[in-house]
């Protein structure tokens, strides 16, 4: 089965204006953000993906824009299921007025029982990611082969839900996973179980890349150890004081 490159979106205005984003347009990248774009085609080389899909927002499709100009051929696909999650009335709040509010406390330590008043569950968000992944995953071993890598361009909370998922995790505690602006999560998936291979990496990721004297199977362009032992390690980020409730944070 693929390989999965799960890319948060660059630094947004929204993330330095302590904004809850969500699905308002017009949230573009701030100057970090674009400098952060501007780096990844030579991140992503060495893992040659096939093809990338993307939120519809405006943010991702930024972030996603200096590598289709590297690479022309890339065909990137818009997928709805992997959009931000509707924070309803939340939408385009501070982000330190919402502590005081009583359903921050769920969204924290019970999400999977949090609903945003006049917008979607975190339970709805959780599902429609995960069964975009499934899809694609089908879709991009069907078109290019078991050993075939791609692109996911989305959100934080949408990135974090999927990790929860491939680690057989509870949604209640995927507040313990932490993805910065532009960063990578690779998840490689096989036919018995998922395997992390990065968490929040914001480094080079040359060590995924198949080793020069390794062929790689046909429509490769990752590295995929033997499907049943933990290929790799990971390295992740920890949360410090600047990681947002909701919304992914800074």
């Amino acid at each position: 089965m693929p390989t999965l490159i799960l890319l948060r979106h660059g630094r947004s205005t929204a993330n330095t204006a302590g904004l809850l984003a969500g699905r308002t347009p017009g949230i573009a990248l701030d100057e970090l953000g674009r400098e952060q774009a501007a780096g990844l085609p030579a991140r992503i080389a060495p893992l040659a993906p096939v093809l990338a899909v993307t939120s519809p927002l405006q943010r991702c499709r930024e972030t996603l824009a200096p590598l289709a100009e590297v690479r022309p051929n890339l065909a990137v696909h818009t997928e709805d299921r992997i959009n931000e999650c509707d924070y309803g009335d939340w939408t385009g709040r501070k982000l330190g007025e919402l502590s005081d509010e009583p359903l921050m406390s769920a969204v924290q330590q019970h999400p999977s029982a949090a609903a945003f008043p006049g917008g979607e569950s975190m339970r709805a968000m959780q599902h429609r990611a995960v069964e975009a992944v499934r899809d694609w995953n089908a879709r991009v071993e069907a078109e290019h082969g078991p050993g075939a890598c791609y692109l996911m361009c989305a959100h934080g909370d949408i990135i974090k839900s999927v990790v929860a998922d491939a680690l057989g995790m509870h949604l209640d505690l995927f507040q313990r996973v932490s993805v910065s602006p532009c960063s990578v999560t690779v998840v490689r998936y096989t036919a018995l179980r998922p395997f992390l291979l990065r968490l929040g990496d914001t480094g080079e990721l040359d060590s995924l890349a198949p080793p020069p004297d390794q062929e790689p199977p046909p429509g490769d362009g990752s590295a995929t150890g033997a499907p049943d032992a933990a290929p790799g390690t990971g390295t992740g980020t920890g949360t410090d004081a600047s990681e947002a409730p909701v919304g992914g944070g800074l």
